[in-house]
């Protein structure tokens, strides 16, 4: 933790990305700064929750560190849940910090502090997993696994209902929301605090758990046969 959460990329891809892109689509909105505070909170759990992996593994591969990982007595799943809790504890700690915002400066109302919890908890280690997926990529240039990645973070924050609700979107594009695993984590935020969403939290949990078992089971696939 003490060497990778304070390296460059990790700050920038984790907590200045997503606060100058919000700011970029909130600056000029006619509402009131707390309402935007759950989509920051969506959007600063996707980029910092996924940027510790593809960071942290194509070092250890450089420095052939994740070779006697690889060797050492623990399973593979172990190994690549591990790895996800990196970015998941991570990614928690920078989302207490929209969220303090929120509550201290704009004095945002939380209606159900369980359900944020929760939400938090799963969005965090669902795209704590989809950074660990995309880091099986056999590459030891952070670059590399950044560039791929970005090709699916960057989507995301637009078809998931952070910006344009879902509601006002084109069929298609509601239709490409229900593949976004950020549309069910943002949902879910959304309820906590405003306690309107367009699923019901049991959805939202139903397929926020779904997509972290696809991440996963297809990690350890990808990693068992990079590393044969």
């Amino acid at each position: 933790m003490r060497i990778y959460y304070f390296k460059p990329n990790i700050i920038v891809s984790g907590l200045f990305f997503p606060l100058f892109m919000f700011l970029a689509f909130a600056i000029g909105k006619n509402t009131p700064p707390g309402t935007l505070i759950p989509g920051l909170i969506s959007i600063t759990l996707l980029f910092s929750a996924s940027s510790i992996e593809p960071v942290s593994i194509p070092i250890e591969r450089r420095v052939k560190t994740f070779e006697r990982l690889l060797s050492a007595p623990i399973s593979l799943y172990s190994l690549v849940t591990g790895e996800s809790l990196s970015g998941f504890l991570y990614s928690l700690g920078i989302a207490c910090l929209p969220l303090a915002v929120g509550v201290f400066m704009f004095g945002t109302p939380i209606m159900n502090i369980s359900i944020l919890i929760i939400s938090m908890a799963l969005t965090a280690f669902c795209f704590a997993t989809l950074g660990t997926l995309f880091a099986a990529y056999p590459t030891e240039n952070v670059g590399e696994v950044m560039s791929i990645l970005n090709t699916v973070r960057l989507p995301l924050i637009f078809i998931s209902g952070v910006f344009i609700p879902i509601s006002t979107m084109p069929r298609i594009g509601q239709q490409i929301a229900l593949v976004s695993p950020l549309t069910y984590g943002n949902d879910m935020i959304e309820y906590a605090y405003t306690g309107k969403s367009l699923f019901s939290p049991l959805v939202d949990i139903l397929a926020l758990i779904i997509f972290i078992l696809i991440f996963q089971v297809t990690a350890n696939y990808l990693y068992k046969k990079f590393n044969e």
